[in-house]
């Protein structure tokens, strides 16, 4: 189920908390459009919320909702020709036998055209086990600012 890691880097030494490098797998998903893997890791029973493509919040409450979204994400990211990578700027993890949390701050990087914005986001993450593996069962992402600070604007236009 591991995916190279490519376009993501982290500026701590996480690598030794619960479910990092399943995460950092989901980042590289969204960046290399990897929906097959991404949906391998993701059950997403109580739906997510999300960002889109201009900082705003996208709810999506079951599967069914969730492979549109990132069916229609990454199709738009294509038809933008956008790049994208992440950063990890801060990353915490509790994990007891059946279920899991992470808090995780980033930063996604969004180049269109030769111009870079950057989200700075953070998620709360919660997991479980299913069977012998992890799987991400909610996301909540939220936007913190963006450089630039009218990065919205300029997207919007």
């Amino acid at each position: 189920m591991n995916t190279p890691i490519h376009n993501t880097i982290s500026v701590g030494s996480f690598e030794q908390l619960p479910f990092y490098h399943l995460t950092v797998n989901m980042l590289e998903c969204v960046s290399t459009h990897n929906f097959d893997v991404l949906s391998r890791i993701c059950d997403d029973d109580f739906g997510i919320i999300d960002l889109d493509t201009q900082g705003k919040s996208v709810v999506v409450a079951n599967r069914q909702e969730w492979e549109s979204w990132f069916r229609s994400l990454f199709a738009k990211l294509d038809t933008m020709r956008a790049k994208t990578s992440s950063e990890v700027l801060n990353y915490q993890a509790l994990q007891t036998t059946e279920m899991g949390y992470s808090v995780l701050d980033f930063c996604q990087n969004l180049e269109v055209d030769g111009f870079v914005g950057k989200f700075y986001c953070v998620a709360t993450i919660i997991w479980k086990k299913v069977g012998e593996e992890w799987k991400e069962s909610r996301w909540h992402g939220s936007l913190i600012r963006t450089e630039p600070e009218n990065l919205l604007q300029q997207f919007s236009q």
